[in-house]
C-alpha cells in the first residue's frame, strides 16, 4: 500500500475519532457509570459494528443500500428508534449518582451488544466509509477492495485505542464527579438530549 496515503488516512482517522460524537459520549457514559472495563466492552461492541460497515463499503454493499430507498429508510428508521429509546432511558432515570441507564446492572456482554447495535443501525456509518476509504486508495496498485479492508482495519485499531484511552480517563473523572451533588441526574438529562437530537437528525436526514 501507498505509505504516504496510509499515513494521511491514519491522521484523518484519528481526528475523526476524537471529534465529539455519539460513540464517544456512549463510551464516556458507561465508563463513568461503571468503570473503564465497561467502557472498553462498549468500545469493542462499537468497533465490531464497524467491521460490518467497512466490509460492506469494501464490497460495494453500501452503494447498493444507498441506491435502495426502501432499505436505506428501513435501516435509518430502526437506528433512529433505537437512539430515541436510549434517550427515553436516560430521561426516565432518577439516579443521582452515576448509574446511567442502569449501567451498574449491565453486564459487559450487554454493553458489547449495545455497542454493536448502535453502529449497525446507522446506515450513515456505511456511507461514511464508502465516501472516506476510496480517497486513500492507490488505484495503480489494484486490489481496491483489499486496500479498503486494510484501511478499515487500521481505522478499527486506532478507534479502539482512542476509545480505551477515553474509558480510562472517564473512570478517573468519576471520582471527582461523585463529589458533585445530583450530578448523575444532570448527566442523564444531557445524555438523553444528545441521543434525542442524534436520533431525530438521523430520522429526518436524507441520503
Amino acid at each position: 500500500m501507498n505509505i504516504a496515503l496510509t499515513l494521511s488516512f491514519l491522521g484523518a482517522a484519528i481526528i475523526l475519532t476524537v471529534m465529539p460524537g455519539p460513540d464517544n459520549l456512549f463510551v464516556i457514559a458507561q465508563s463513568i457509570a461503571q468503570q473503564k472495563k465497561a467502557g472498553i466492552a462498549t468500545s469493542l461492541g462499537l468497533c465490531s459494528g464497524l467491521i460490518v460497515h467497512i466490509t460492506a463499503a469494501a464490497l460495494g454493499i453500501s452503494a447498493a443500500v444507498y441506491h435502495s430507498v426502501l432499505i436505506f429508510n428501513l435501516v435509518k428508521a430502526a437506528g433512529a428508534v433505537y437512539l430515541l429509546y436510549l434517550a427515553w432511558q436516560s430521561f426516565r432515570s432518577q439516579q443521582s449518582s452515576f448509574e446511567l441507564n442502569g449501567a451498574k446492572q449491565a453486564s459487559y456482554s450487554a454493553l458489547y451488544k449495545k455497542g454493536i447495535l448502535m453502529n449497525l443501525l446507522n446506515p450513515k456509518v456505511s456511507l461514511f466509509f464508502l465516501a472516506l476509504l476510496p480517497q486513500f486508495v492507490d488505484r495503480n496498485l489494484g486490489h481496491v477492495p483489499v486496500q479498503m479492508l486494510l484501511l478499515g482495519v487500521l481505522f478499527l485499531i486506532q478507534a479502539f485505542v482512542i476509545f480505551s484511552a477515553i474509558s480510562i480517563f472517564s473512570e478517573k473523572l468519576k471520582k471527582w464527579l461523585d463529589k458533585k451533588s445530583n450530578i448523575g441526574r444532570k448527566i442523564n438529562m444531557i445524555q438523553g438530549s444528545i441521543f434525542l437530537l442524534i436520533g431525530l437528525k438521523l430520522l429526518l436526514s436524507e441520503k
